[in-house]
This record gives C-alpha cells, sequence and structure tokens, in this order.
C-alpha cells in the first residue's frame, strides 16, 4: 500500500481530519507547495489523526514536523519525537506491534488517538494564531465524534492552549504545568507534558523518565 492509499484510509477512519486539499491558511498553504516542489516524494497535506475510535486518551501535539508526519503522513512518525512517543505508549500499554517509523508498519493504538492542533506543517515549526484558530474547528470535531474520550495530554503549551480555547476554558484558570492534571469544566481532564521533541530532550528539559511519568499519570487516572 503506498502513502496515499495509507492516508485515505486513515483520512477515512477517524472523524475532525481536515480536508486533503484544505487551503484556510495562506501561509501554510504556501509552504505545501514550496514542499511539493522541494519533496515530491512527502506527503505535504494536512495530517490526518491517528488511533483508535473508542479511545479514552487524546493525545495532541504541535504540528506535523516537515521531515516526520509531513514526510510520511502519520503524526509523530519519522521524527525524533516519534521515537520516544511510540515506544512510551507501548511500554504502558497504549500501543501494540512494531514501530518502524513509517505508514506501513504494524504500530497500533489501543484507547487512544493522536492529532495535532495544527494539522500542516508551518515554516520553521512555528505556527501563528490565526493558524491554530483556524484548525480549531477540527480539534472541536474530533472531540465531539470520539464520546469515549476521558482525559487528553497536551504536548507542549500551543496544545495546551487549543484545548482550552476549544472549551472557552480561561487560560488563567489552568496554567501549563509539566505531569498536571486538571480538570475542566466540562468534566474532561487535561494532562501536560513537555513536547518530546529533540530539543526539549536534548537539553534535558523532559527526560524519558519524566516523559513515562506522565503516562503513569495518565494510566492510574484511567483505570
Amino acid at each position: 500500500m503506498n502513502i496515499l492509499d495509507s492516508i485515505r484510509r486513515n483520512h477515512l477512519a477517524l472523524p475532525g481530519n481536515a480536508p486533503l486539499g484544505c487551503a484556510l491558511c495562506p501561509r501554510l498553504v504556501e509552504f505545501r507547495e514550496i514542499n511539493q516542489k522541494k519533496y515530491p516524494d512527502f506527503f505535504n497535506g494536512p495530517v490526518p489523526a491517528f488511533g483508535a475510535a473508542d479511545a479514552r486518551l487524546l493525545i495532541i501535539g504541535l504540528a506535523p514536523g516537515l521531515k516526520g508526519a509531513n514526510r510520511t503522513g502519520r503524526p509523530f512518525t519519522g521524527d525524533h519525537a516519534g521515537d520516544l512517543l511510540y515506544p512510551t505508549l507501548q511500554k504502558f500499554g497504549f500501543a501494540e506491534g512494531k514501530y518502524d517509523a513509517n505508514i506501513n508498519d504494524s504500530i497500533t493504538l489501543k484507547k487512544t488517538i493522536i492529532t495535532n492542533a495544527v494539522r500542516c506543517v508551518p515554516p520553521q515549526n512555528k505556527t501563528i494564531g490565526a493558524e491554530e484558530k483556524n484548525c480549531r474547528p477540527f480539534l472541536i470535531e474530533q472531540i465531539e465524534k470520539l464520546p469515549t474520550i476521558s482525559i487528553i495530554l497536551a504536548l507542549g503549551l500551543v496544545a495546551h492552549n487549543a484545548v482550552l480555547s476549544t472549551y472557552n476554558e480561561k487560560k488563567t484558570n489552568y496554567k501549563f504545568a509539566h505531569n498536571k492534571i486538571h480538570q475542566l469544566s466540562n468534566g474532561l481532564s487535561l494532562i501536560d507534558s513537555y513536547h518530546c521533541s529533540r530539543y526539549n530532550t536534548n537539553t534535558k528539559r523532559l527526560t524519558t523518565k519524566m516523559f513515562e511519568d506522565v503516562f503513569k499519570n495518565i494510566t492510574d487516572y484511567i483505570k
């Protein structure tokens, strides 16, 4: 199965995915077109969510990495962040199979779904407010149509704020803090983690133990 066939299958399998030709954000569209010429074998589009329709855990990242999800078409697949995230999911029983950093490996998620606050790769891996706002309806739809979700893991401040904006929560009431669980007014829980990016792990802002401690907390919560 080629990459586009795999993407179309994943795109149809879960709600709340952006259209494959989404044109809501001019800056991201322009960057996409540049990358389509520069990297014609990459996916180069809004990356669909990946995971189980009966998910209890929703993981939200910032945006696809240029040579990670933007290349492979699957969140956190093909870059350093995925090399930490997927083995951790396996260790705590949220994934099974073999993660081989490509969309046709055998990894599957259990009671878990992964998505991004912004679905297209941004220049310099930095989103802007308008892009986060434009993508928010897709996140809202994803959450509303996945009623089994009980806890959301926000990887980084942008994802944290995206969840709060989705539910019209006051950001001052829910300060971002690594491994802290916030109880939202709608009954869902939000847990924060520093993003599992290469920069954060190289600088020791996030260690493997710190990341695993987040999943211990999630596992205890879901029991």
